[in-house]
């Protein structure tokens, strides 16, 4: 059992739901993120979404691409990400990571160099926005071999025949963009979610995850009572853009939202 899927199975016999924050590694600077994976934990978070900075996040909205230009400014590469999350497993052997980024990197690693690497670091998984089933065959058998999960992106525009698919090649959990566009874009209509959960979940087994418009306690709520888990990217990272003249503070802010989120969660 990895460890994703332990996580959600125990959170599953407490009857909680996961709780994922998003930040891109590097962001503001290198020395932030480990303390602040370490931060989120004890504020309540249950897996952590980890960014890979690239130069083109084409999923992602303007927030989260500053979040990445500020890290690539400091140079930082997917080799120091999984430094990163080697010093992260120095004192954290439970809470599974997921690396969040596109495909570029892992294919200039080459995917048998990259599985090794990451499950050497303490990586559980990988959501590689930019790769589709049809095309990742490749990619699932390196990090199948390396015991690593595969998450991928569901959409509301996502048919059923596309569900299915995906469902064949997925493992750990699913994501659902709860809205059209990019991170942090839309509006986040929760009667709308709660439809399309029911047709993913009578195609797909696995756990599923809510992100993309979740920015406060009372949607977290809403969202918490439909899935599996409650993603927020964006409204973590833009409280970190505000701090990022004044970083050692950002462990701290970020615990307090994420505290009001899991209270949220937990109601």
């Amino acid at each position: 059992m990895s460890r994703i899927e332990k996580r959600f199975a125990d959170l599953k016999t407490q009857g909680r739901t996961a709780l994922v924050p998003f930040v891109t590694a590097g962001d503001p600077e290198p020395e932030v993120s480990v303390p602040l994976m370490h931060a989120m934990v004890q504020a309540g978070a249950d897996l952590i979404e980890l960014g890979v900075p690239f130069s083109d996040p084409i999923a992602d909205g303007p927030v989260i691409q500053r979040a990445s230009e500020r890290a690539l400014a400091h140079h930082v590469s997917l080799h120091d990400v999984l430094n990163m999350v080697r010093r992260f497993r120095e004192q954290d052997s439970e809470t599974p990571v997921v690396l969040m980024g596109y495909l570029n990197p892992i294919e200039v690693m080459g995917y048998g160099n990259f599985a090794d690497h990451a499950r050497a670091a303490g990586v559980d998984g990988a959501l590689v926005v930019d790769v589709p089933p049809e095309e990742s065959h490749d990619l699932v058998i390196s990090l199948r071999e390396a015991g690593l999960d595969l998450v991928y992106l569901l959409a509301p525009t996502s048919t059923e025949e596309r569900i299915r698919k995906i469902g064949s090649v997925a493992s750990g959990f699913v994501y659902y963009v709860s809205v059209k566009g990019v991170t942090g874009a839309g509006h986040l209509d929760v009667d709308t979610v709660a439809e399309k959960l029911a047709v993913i979940r009578r195609q797909i087994a696995l756990p599923v995850g809510v992100g993309f418009g979740i920015k406060d306690s009372q949607t977290a709520a809403r969202v918490a009572a439909l899935s599996d888990a409650v993603i927020v990217g964006s409204a973590i990272v833009g409280r970190m853009e505000e701090l990022a003249d004044t970083p050692e503070r950002i462990p701290e802010a970020v615990s307090a939202f994420l505290r009001e989120l899991r209270a949220g969660i937990d109601g």
